[in-house]
């Protein structure tokens, strides 16, 4: 598939997220979210929310990101694709044709697999399916990894948010 390199800013923020400690999902969420606002701007379309999250993290691991292979991926499929990752030869007629391929089906799909709703709807399928320690876990790491000026921002933003919602629920 004719991925676009991904942004040198996802790069930079990635890696700055990598010295900072924080996972390496927080650090494939740059590329997930370059993904997403791909396709609203309609340069391709997706099925589910969840292939846009796929097509992120695939461009994150080919930057460099140390994802955790796909749920269900053999070590064979592992291999595979970290051996894709790798810088590659010129590539054949074949493999051109089969870029544009994929990108043809891409663009013809819809592009209400990154709406908010989508998103939301994956989301919370997501988190559902994980324990509340896990949960728990991840709050906690991501409050420690934040720091101090973090939390204060996203403290003000949550009383925003609070503040927001109480005044469109009268």
């Amino acid at each position: 598939m004719e991925t676009t390199m991904p942004r040198a800013s996802s790069i930079a923020k990635a890696r700055a997220d990598k010295r900072a400690g924080k996972s390496p999902t927080t650090q494939a969420g740059h590329f997930v979210h370059d993904e997403i606002e791909a396709v609203r701007k309609g340069k391709h379309g997706v099925r589910s929310a969840k292939q846009a999250i796929a097509i992120g993290l695939s461009e994150a691991r080919r930057a460099g990101v140390d994802v955790p292979p796909k749920k269900g991926a053999t070590k064979a499929e592992t291999k595979a694709a970290a051996a894709k990752a790798a810088p590659r030869r010129a590539s054949s007629e074949s493999t051109a044709k089969r870029s544009q391929a994929a990108l043809k089906a891409l663009k013809r799909e819809s592009t209400a697999g990154a709406s908010p709703k989508a998103l939301s709807a994956q989301a919370k399928s997501a988190a559902s399916k994980r324990t509340a320690t896990d949960r728990s876990a991840a709050a906690k790491k991501a409050a420690s990894t934040k720091g101090a000026a973090g939390r204060s921002e996203a403290a003000r933003k949550a009383a925003r948010t609070r503040a927001a919602r109480k005044e469109s629920a009268r």
